[in-house]
C-alpha cells in the first residue's frame, strides 16, 4: 500500500486534450510551479507538432495538471508534467503519469523517457516509485539561479519485455 494520498474518490476526474484556448490557465500553474516555466511559445510548439497534451480536471472544470509528451519510434519522451500546488501531494501525478503509460502501452510504444532536474528529490522518488530507472545525467541541461545550469537525471521506464535489448 502507498503511503501517498489518494485523489478523493468521490471527486470527479476529467481529462481531456490539451488546446491553445486552455493556455492561460495552463502557464498560470506553470509560473507557480517553476523557476523557469515554459513559455507560451513552447506549449504552442508542442501542441502544432501534435505532442500527447492532456489536462486533468476537477467536476467544475478547474485545472488540477497537465502532461506534454512528445511521440518517438517506439518511445514517449515526456517533456513536462505539472500539477496545480494548491493539488499537489494528493496523487496526481501518479494518476496522471498512469494514464500517459496507458496513452504510450496503446501507441505500441516500449519505453517512456525523461528528464528530471537533479535537485528535484520529491519529483525523482515519484518516478521512481514509478518504475522509472536512472539512465544517465545530462550535464549543465537546465538553467539555474545566474548564470548557473543544472544537471538533468535522466530516466526510462520499460512498458514492455526486452524493450532495452537490441534489436533483432
Amino acid at each position: 500500500m502507498s503511503a501517498l494520498p489518494r485523489p478523493d474518490a468521490s471527486e470527479q476526474i476529467r481529462r481531456r486534450a490539451m488546446t491553445v484556448q486552455d493556455l492561460d490557465a495552463v502557464l498560470a500553474v506553470e509560473v507557480q510551479c517553476y523557476s523557469h516555466p515554459w513559455s507560451r511559445g513552447n506549449f504552442i510548439d508542442s501542441l502544432a507538432a501534435g505532442y500527447l497534451a492532456e489536462l486533468r480536471l476537477d467536476a467544475t472544470g478547474q485545472l488540477i495538471g497537465y502532461y506534454v509528451a512528445m511521440p518517438g519510434v517506439d518511445e514517449m519522451h515526456l517533456l513536462n508534467l505539472t500539477v496545480a500546488p494548491r493539488r499537489q501531494r494528493r496523487g496526481h501525478a501518479r494518476a496522471m503519469l498512469g494514464e500517459l503509460r496507458e496513452r504510450a502501452l496503446e501507441r505500441g510504444d516500449r519505453q517512456l523517457w525523461l528528464e528530471v532536474r537533479q535537485s528535484n528529490e520529491a519529483a525523482r522518488a515519484l518516478y521512481a516509485r514509478a518504475g522509472f530507472v536512472e539512465a544517465g545525467v545530462r550535464r549543465s541541461y537546465y538553467p539555474s539561479a545566474g548564470a548557473r545550469r543544472e544537471d538533468a537525471i535522466v530516466m526510462s521506464l520499460q512498458l514492455v519485455e526486452g524493450a532495452g535489448d537490441a534489436l533483432d
